[in-house]
């Protein structure tokens, strides 16, 4: 009797546990199904990620789709920008209100912006064309480096300044150069430009309005032929020479190395990837028993740069361009890029993008420098 009992007991505790398992599984299935609802939610709920417009790539992701930036679409044509009020270099403040009455190429700006930079000279000289069209540029940084670039390019137009101001609602998320233009009544009467040349296109098509029968200046170049050049000039080309200051208090000139391949790096104080490319530039130069010359192109303040050749250990050149003059000469605002330069002081690549990129042209400089040496021994044995 005691045997039947225990078998039905154990039989009971069977029926029990498998229940509880078969239960359990159908909970865990549940939770997995909601947790997949509720993530693929959060996705679609999830801002679109902006692209950057300014010097510097944003950076180079993966396949996931959240991951892939869209361009921003900005205000439809018609719409009313929210007011905003800002001061201009002299101090004066201006709001939205006071740019009524004209059409307004408002451009969303910033002086330590490469692209900015660049097309700073063709916004200067088409301002004086734009008609009724005012130019106002809303910019980020201090009145004395908007100044700066304002009186280096004869840029005149009023630079209303956002720097320590409540951000301007219109340009919110958006990288520079950006751009709307803005009829007498202060509605948006284009749509948005993003990057340097749509927002130049968007300047020419104000110019042609304004005057298409506008008689061409001794020596002006037309503004169709004002392209920017953005991919890095091209192998075969004469590399700008350029004489700069070095971060220890030199000189740093492009001409002294004539005879030599050169490998020639931009990088910025600011830019993670040189970081990380900084300690194989140094044992490259290192253990390259100076068969390649290195130098180096950075921006920004020279303090920063001394710090961080510094802390990494430079023992090669470190040049200094004021602001981008040196990179626009290369057709290029990316960081890091590299250019190999060959004896004659043409380029022989392409502009290399990235860490393994550079450091493949590296290789490829010193394999050549140290095939021409052995050359040369031969022919003199």
């Amino acid at each position: 009797m005691d045997g039947v009992f225990a078998v039905v007991v154990t039989v009971l505790l069977v029926v029990v546990l498998v229940s509880q398992i078969t239960l359990w599984a159908v909970i865990y299935q549940v939770v997995k199904q909601q947790g997949r609802l509720l993530l693929r939610l959060d996705q679609l709920a999830a801002p679109p990620i902006a692209t950057g417009t300014g010097s510097t790539p944003l950076g180079v992701g993966g396949d996931d789709m959240a991951a892939r930036p869209v361009s921003p679409a900005g205000l439809p044509v018609g719409a009313v920008p929210v007011p905003f009020r800002l001061r201009d270099l002299t101090g004066r403040s201006v709001d939205l209100e006071n740019l009524r009455g004209h059409p307004v190429l408002l451009i969303h700006w910033n002086p330590g912006c490469g692209f900015c930079d660049l097309i700073a000279p063709d916004l200067a000289r088409m301002q004086a064309g734009l008609g009724r069209t005012r130019m106002v540029l809303v910019s980020h940084g201090t009145a004395e480096a908007n100044r700066e670039l304002a009186n280096a390019h004869g840029l005149t137009c009023p630079i209303l300044l956002q720097d320590g101001a409540p951000p301007v609602g219109l340009f919110a998320a958006l990288g520079t150069p950006v751009a709307y233009v803005l009829d007498e009544e202060g509605r948006v009467a284009r749509p948005l430009a993003v990057g340097a040349e749509p927002v130049l296109d968007v300047a020419r098509a104000l110019v042609a309005d304004a005057s298409t029968k506008r008689t061409q200046l001794p020596g002006e170049r037309p503004l169709s032929e004002s392209r920017i050049e953005r991919g890095g000039i091209k192998a075969g080309a004469l590399a700008p020479t350029f004489t700069l200051p070095d971060v220890r208090g030199g000189t740093v000139t492009l001409e002294r190395y004539r005879g030599r391949r050169v490998l020639l790096v931009f990088t910025d104080p600011h830019c993670g990837p040189c970081d990380a490319l900084a300690p194989d530039l140094v044992r490259l130069h290192r253990d390259g028993h100076g068969e390649l010359a290195l130098v180096m192109v950075g921006r920004g303040e020279a303090d920063e740069n001394r710090r961080k050749a510094e802390q990494f250990g430079f023992d090669f050149p470190v040049a200094l361009q004021q602001r981008w003059e040196i990179s626009r000469a290369y057709g290029i605002f990316a960081t890091p890029v590299a250019f190999l330069i060959n004896e004659r002081g043409v380029v022989t690549r392409d502009v290399a993008q990235g860490t393994d990129a550079i450091l493949a042209l590296a290789r490829e400089g010193i394999a050549r420098t140290s095939g021409k040496e052995r050359e040369h021994e031969r022919a003199v044995r």
